[in-house]
């Protein structure tokens, strides 16, 4: 018994599985809308945002995915945030576009040769054909309905975050910045820190962004530092990238307590 309540609460820890509180986080005026995905064989709801005077004159904007993106997920109080930072002259106007999740223990994680994993997310890599959701589908959506530039980015954290990096070091071209808090990369064995210095290989001339943090979660922030030691060896030209050490932060603060200076180097 002490076993079984020992991985609930490591599951709710570091991956949020149990069902999350009402967001108090007042909801922003958005659109929604749903796409039936055939990359992950269900429909997906989609949340959007986009910044005031979007709709007064004919001007583009990039665009900031988020994965943990529902409205009782992550999507009010990051929109607000851009909204704040924005209204500051903080940061330039972004589209913000929320996934709303169904499970994401199978969107977000990849592949795991641990069995051990298996208590806490499936070790099938459901998070290569959410990825090809959102690069095959998603984009070309948001693309059609929204006056979009081509730059675009992700942010998340926790597991999402763990999807963030590996998307970085698996297709780094997908997108043109990455921001993951506490990203969970003790999983598989720390197996994309352990494998980061083969990835960070240029694959184009492409500018890349990739800001991190880590918090005083022991498995996380031993996986964080050491990501940061490979790449300040291993990063090529092309990478900028920026990591942020919070030993005064718990897992379930850091997202809140990091986001602004998060968005204020990424998009600066």
């Amino acid at each position: 018994m002490k076993n079984i309540c020992l991985v609930l609460i490591l599951c709710a820890l570091f991956f949020g599985c149990k069902e999350q509180p009402v967001n108090l986080d007042p909801v922003p005026k958005h659109d929604n809308f749903t796409i039936v995905s055939k990359e992950v064989n269900e429909t997906r709801v989609i949340n959007v945002w986009t910044p005031k005077g979007y709709n007064k004159d004919n001007s583009t904007y990039p665009v900031l995915y988020m994965p943990d993106g529902g409205i009782k997920e992550d999507f009010p109080h990051i929109a607000n945030t851009l909204s704040k930072l924005i209204d500051s002259k903080s940061i330039p106007p972004i589209i913000l576009v929320g996934i709303e999740n169904t499970d994401r223990r199978k969107d977000l994680s990849g592949f795991s040769k641990i069995k051990a994993d298996e208590d806490y997310c499936p070790l099938t890599d459901g998070a290569k054909n959410f990825r090809a959701f959102i690069t095959k589908e998603l984009f070309s959506e948001i693309n059609k309905r929204y006056r979009t530039t081509p730059k675009k980015g992700i942010v998340g954290e926790s597991l999402a975050g763990l999807f963030v990096v590996e998307t970085l070091l698996l297709e780094p071209n997908a997108f043109d910045f990455y921001i993951a808090m506490d990203p969970s990369l003790w999983w598989n064995d720390m197996y994309l820190v352990k494998n980061a210095t083969s990835y960070l290989q240029p694959v184009s001339d492409k500018d890349i962004k990739f800001w991190f943090a880590g918090s005083n979660a022991v498995d996380i922030s031993t996986a964080t530092n050491k990501l940061a030691e490979v790449l300040k060896s291993n990063a090529h030209q092309y990478l900028a990238w920026e990591y942020s050490d919070e030993p005064n932060e718990a897992h379930n603060t850091i997202f809140r307590a990091t986001k602004e200076k998060a968005f204020k180097w990424i998009m600066n």
